[in-house]
């Protein structure tokens, strides 16, 4: 099974400061991109998440900024999953700019499935639990 995937954003106006520069909050929405691109090629439905309340969620993000990416760039973030446990999961995410592949930002989420309302944590798929 394939267990990574990239998408590629273009960088809008409100990405952006006064400046023309990405705020560090629109890189998150970014890898939220990746990710939700990652867990949908790895087989699990967004439409089924919501009908069955199982959510993956995010419990921790690490992040380290490179290279600023600015208005009009267009940033290629490629995901995979790097680390799948009974319970948790762990991605990691390379963001680059497009044009001329200068790194940007990496980053590393650990995450769970959760079910609700109760927000109990349910296993990860088990054809993510398979060996390279």
């Amino acid at each position: 099974m394939e267990r990574r995937t990239e998408i590629l954003v273009p960088v809008m106006f409100y990405d952006t400061d006064c400046g023309g520069v990405v705020s560090n909050i629109a890189y998150l929405r970014f890898i939220e991109q990746a990710r939700t691109a990652l867990v949908t090629m790895l087989g699990v439905s967004l439409a089924e998440i919501v009908a069955a309340q199982e959510f993956p969620a995010v419990l921790r993000t690490e992040i380290d900024y490179m290279k600023p990416a600015v208005l009009g760039d267009t940033v290629r973030v490629e995901a995979r999953l790097e680390e799948v446990k009974r319970a948790r999961f762990c991605c990691g995410f390379t963001l680059l700019r497009d044009s001329d592949g200068t790194l940007l930002a990496q980053c590393r989420q650990q995450c769970a499935f959760i079910r609700l309302p109760a927000g109990l944590p349910i296993p990860v798929p088990a054809s993510w639990r398979t060996s390279d």
